[in-house]
């Protein structure tokens, strides 16, 4: 399986050359390895097998980058680190598109093949294997939001009369997820009442949101001039009612792998490891973060996307990158 999609669209700025390119590799490479500034004699041990250059020449090739800005150095006594732009040209020019290894499919596999075996398994518990997928085949966390009940496209829907005026909804969407809901309504309705509706709604709708579902009904309501059909008053009502909170609000956030980031180079600082945590707890700034990175990779070719640094608009993410 290959990623792809993942670079942005060129710039018009001058790009560094072949000795640029090799070099900037180098150093990315060393500073993700050790999370300290990489100096000449860092580079030239690891690459003079390959390039034969001297260190005065790949000092001479790391001021080049500094002045593109795709290199900086943090005091004038240090080497250099990559700066967001620099991690950028390696994404887009420098990063190969990857590939899973066996092993990796294989695990995917397991994961979504225990997922089907479990007849009707709680969504909840397919998120969860699939967050902490992610941050096992990563190596860093792994995030996976749920999407909303209005999104959801729905199989076969049922309702079930309570007690004190409460219904159970029990809703099966594709593939195979069941979620079950209580709701209460204002006027009491017969379990006849839910059955027929529930009828209608499996017959006329099934496939679709319970979004697109209420309407859609509002719209034969008012095409057919029979605002007060006590069938589509109730229909509109129980997909209202399963609705609430949900609205333009995603589901549920997973997260997994936090504790891998303890072992990042550029997490000792206790500072900014407590900033990360806390952004990683907030359910409302996550669900932004990644639907602001959606919108951008919908916006240019899709596919995979990769947002880097000041790119995510999250100062706590300042030293991570989004894919």
């Amino acid at each position: 399986m290959a990623a792809r999609n993942h670079r942005q669209q060129p710039t018009a700025e001058p790009q560094p050359d072949a000795r640029g390119r090799f070099v900037l590799a180098e150093i990315l490479r060393e500073h993700l390895r050790t999370g300290e500034p990489v100096g000449s004699r860092a580079v030239s041990e690891r690459c003079a097998g390959a390039s034969g250059w001297s260190s005065a020449t790949i000092r001479n090739v790391m001021g080049e980058l500094e002045e593109a800005g795709l290199v900086e150095q943090p005091h004038t006594s240090a080497g250099r680190v990559p700066t967001d732009k620099g991690y950028r040209y390696f994404v887009d020019h420098l990063l190969g598109d990857a590939r899973l290894t066996k092993n990796d499919l294989d695990a995917i596999d397991r994961t979504l093949g225990d997922s089907r075996s479990d007849a009707g398994h709680a969504q909840s518990r397919l998120m969860e294997r699939v967050s902490h997928l992610l941050s096992e085949l990563s190596e860093n966390v792994g995030i996976v939001v749920s999407p909303s009940l209005s999104e959801n496209h729905l199989q076969h829907i049922e309702f079930v009369a309570l007690t004190d005026g409460r219904i159970l909804v029990v809703m099966v969407f594709a593939p195979n997820v069941i979620q079950n809901k209580i709701i209460r309504t204002d006027e009491p309705l017969s379990q006849d009442d839910l059955e027929r509706t529930a009828r209608y709604l499996n017959v006329e709708f099934s496939g679709k949101s319970l979004a697109v579902i209420r309407a859609e009904i509002l719209r034969r309501m008012q095409a057919e001039k029979i605002l007060y059909d006590r069938l589509l008053r109730n229909a509109v009502l129980l997909c209202e009612r399963s609705l609430e909170g949900e609205g333009a609000d995603a589901g549920d956030v997973y997260v997994d792998g936090a504790s891998n980031i303890l072992s990042k180079p550029d997490f000792a600082d206790i500072a900014r490891l407590r900033e990360l945590f806390r952004t990683l707890e907030e359910k409302s700034r996550l669900v932004q973060i990644l639907g602001e990175c959606i919108a951008v990779s919908e916006r240019e070719r899709g596919g995979v996307s990769v947002r880097i640094g000041r790119e995510l608009d999250a100062p706590s993410m300042r030293a991570c990158a989004l894919i």
